[in-house]
């Protein structure tokens, strides 16, 4: 296995996948843990309109893009990013709402 090193320290093209793959698994890990919360948002929330709500959604991406923009990463595409993330989100918020009181 190749070891995972910085980005400013690839020397090799093995160096650059393996670190893309290992941050790719821990992203993955990181939704895991995004979408636990939305399943206790689903658990907690009484009423199912609730879901969904805008403010916090705008809110959300928009703290991703200046995060994003900080760290001189393309704001614009972060907050496309983050909308669709947002969006899977609500989506499986729905279903975990509609599976607990089913």
């Amino acid at each position: 296995m190749t070891e995972i090193v910085s980005p400013d320290d690839c020397q090799t093209m093995r160096e650059v996948r393996a670190g893309v793959d290992q941050t790719d698994r821990e992203l993955i890990d990181l939704l895991e843990r995004r979408f636990g919360y939305m399943r206790a948002a689903a658990r907690i929330k009484q009423d199912r309109a609730s879901v969904r709500d805008e403010g916090r959604k705008a809110a959300v991406i928009a703290a991703a893009a200046d995060r994003a923009a900080a760290a001189g990463l393309p704001r614009d595409r972060i907050a496309e990013l983050w909308d669709q993330l947002v969006e899977a989100s609500i989506a499986y918020e729905l279903i975990e709402w509609d599976r607990l009181r089913g």
